[in-house]
């Protein structure tokens, strides 16, 4: 019995902790859910998996791999009634896991600003201005992590938060992507100018197309928000704007999207130039996830 939740546990023969009679008293620190977010936390090991829920029935491979993953490193599993998941997740979208968790690192932009400064591949970071919805957060986490972006700046407030919702929707890559919380986001956009960092916003009045843009510098890419794009102040401390044209009937595109166009362009430059973004030995590829 663990007297600090009231749960109760049986010895696995694989040396996992499986729960009997589940109790749903603990307060966890941040709750993760959805397979792609929980097997992405643990193969990451950027903070640690406290407890995995389980549904029964599960048999998949992503499934297993998990289970095997929770085994390795001696997290604790228990079983769960889909309702209680459901209870636990704030959500029926959990697809049969919950995982309780540390909270997400975030890192300082001096930090990563000394860190590029070292490097050898020019820089590529991603600012967001007033992303309100945590989909399009963690779909822009996503595209950041699959095109090398060195971290995600955004706003501690005016953001979505970067909960259980950014991390479902980035399909786990907000585990790897390093993220940057401000206060001031003006302040941030002149810190990142003064490391030598071209700021580029997205703006549909923008004159200049962005595939005739050179991306292929160090830059930050700066997305705004869903509604009104960037903001005043923000557009007048980017250093160009850049536009997406668009041909349809439909003036503008959401705002994850509009970042997935740009941010693969600048990746495509760089190739194209034999220049990297960021290495990373763990890639796995370009694969459906």
């Amino acid at each position: 019995m663990d007297e600090g939740t009231g749960d109760t546990y049986r010895r696995y023969p694989g040396g996992l902790l499986l729960e009997k009679n589940p109790a749903l008293t603990l307060e966890p620190e941040e709750v993760v859910w959805g397979l792609n977010t929980i097997l992405e936390c643990l193969h990451a090991g950027r903070r640690q998996v406290r407890r995995l829920y389980v549904g029964r029935g599960l048999a998949g491979v992503k499934e297993r791999e998990i289970l095997r993953l929770a085994q390795e490193k001696g997290v604790a599993v228990a079983w769960k009634k889909k309702s209680e998941l459901s209870s636990l997740a704030g959500t029926k979208r959990h697809q049969g896991m919950v995982a309780l968790v540390e909270r997400l690192k975030v890192y300082g932009l001096d930090e990563v600003l000394q860190e590029v400064r070292e490097g050898s591949e020019p820089a590529l970071l991603l600012v967001l201005d007033g992303i309100q919805d945590a989909g399009n957060l963690g779909s822009i986490l996503r595209v950041a992590e699959t095109v090398g972006a060195d971290a995600v700046v955004l706003p501690k407030s005016r953001s979505a938060k970067l909960g259980a919702g950014a991390a479902k929707s980035s399909a786990g890559a907000i585990e790897h992507v390093r993220i940057v919380q401000v206060s001031n986001l003006r302040a941030a956009m002149k810190a990142i100018r003064e490391a030598g960092i071209w700021l580029v916003g997205a703006d549909e009045k923008a004159s200049r197309v962005y595939y005739d843009t050179d991306l292929s510098v160090p830059l930050a890419l700066v997305v705004g928000g869903e509604e009104k794009g960037l903001r005043r102040l923000t557009r007048e401390n980017c250093d160009l704007l850049v536009k997406i044209p668009m041909r349809g009937r439909i003036g503008s595109l959401n705002a994850a999207v509009a970042a997935a166009v740009i941010a693969f362009e600048i990746a495509r430059q760089r190739a194209k130039k034999g220049v990297q973004t960021r290495k990373d030995k763990n890639a796995r590829g370009t694969g459906k996830r």
